[in-house]
């Protein structure tokens, strides 16, 4: 059984965009579709939808390459083939990236933010004893280099749910901006935005704390938000989705980050659910351009 940790979010407790009122008229070209196993929007302001298909397709096939690399539906994506053999050679570098991040995280976050986690993930969902996963995570049995991404015990597993969703926003935002798109709100579960909307003003972006319940809007303009509630998916036996290596509890039921990366605030936002509040500070100070947005405690 393979689930995702943070998905729900992008339906309840996400940073759920919404365009400026007075773009309201204004041409726009919107793209829906599913990724990472949830759906996902993209909206180009000032573009028609004609003009936009090409680029839509272009998205869409960008996107499935992705999928290819990070997602846990997948049989056949790198992740996938990595937690089956334990060891993964000629890595794509899209995942040495993200795992490059990640370590550095883990470092900051003394251990919480760990991409490991997932044997206790799966043992916690299934029914599995929570012990005898714990003795198979740990980011000092995971080794990468552009050579081989490997595990150092047997029954290890990666997810990178809680970064990777990051890392894809940014991917596709880039492309658009590549294509000469410069006004362009993404929301692949976190929310990137480039540009202004119709009347110059910021993108707006609201941060909820349940369906329908806007805690606090953010005002976005090249720069990107991701939230996190380690409640907004609950296992069997009530442990919520954002899971720490040793299993205490998280300290935070709701995070927001803002970051210059989508990727940086994916990973910053899901490490700060395991930390007091002035630790998880501490750790966003360290990365330039990251701000912690909201912050509620458990």
């Amino acid at each position: 059984m393979t689930l995702t940790r943070r998905r729900f979010l992008t339906v309840t407790a996400a940073a759920l965009a919404v365009p400026h009122p007075a773009a309201a008229g204004a041409a726009r070209a919107r793209w829906r579709g599913v990724a990472l196993g949830a759906p996902a929007s993209v909206l180009l302001a000032g573009v028609g939808p004609q003009e936009a298909r090409p680029v839509f397709a272009r998205l869409e096939a960008a996107l499935s390459r992705l999928e290819g690399i990070f997602s846990l539906y997948r049989d056949d994506s790198a992740i996938s083939r990595l937690n089956r053999a334990g060891h993964l050679p000629a890595p794509p570098p899209e995942m040495l990236e993200v795992l490059t991040l990640a370590r550095r995280l883990h470092r900051g976050s003394g251990g919480a933010f760990d991409p490991t986690v997932q044997p206790l993930w799966q043992a916690l969902a299934t029914g599995g004893t929570a012990a005898d996963a714990r003795g198979r995570v740990g980011m000092d049995g995971l080794r990468f280099d552009t050579r081989e991404i490997g595990f150092a015990r047997p029954g290890m597993a990666l997810s990178l749910n809680g970064i990777a969703q990051g890392f894809v926003t940014d991917t596709i935002a880039a492309l658009l901006k590549d294509h000469g798109f410069g006004r362009v709100l993404v929301d692949i579960g976190e929310i990137a935005a480039l540009g202004h909307n119709r009347d110059g003003m910021p993108w707006q972006a609201g941060i909820s704390d349940g369906p329908g319940h806007v805690v606090q809007r953010v005002a976005l303009r090249d720069r990107a938000l991701a939230t996190s509630a380690p409640g907004g998916t609950v296992l069997p036996g009530g442990q919520g989705h954002i899971l720490h290596p040793a299993g205490r509890a998280p300290r935070q039921s709701l995070v927001s980050v803002s970051a210059d990366r989508a990727v940086l605030a994916d990973g910053l936002s899901t490490a700060l659910c395991l930390l007091d509040e002035g630790r998880g500070r501490r750790l966003a100070a360290g990365f330039a351009g990251a701000r912690v947005e909201h912050i509620a405690p458990a």
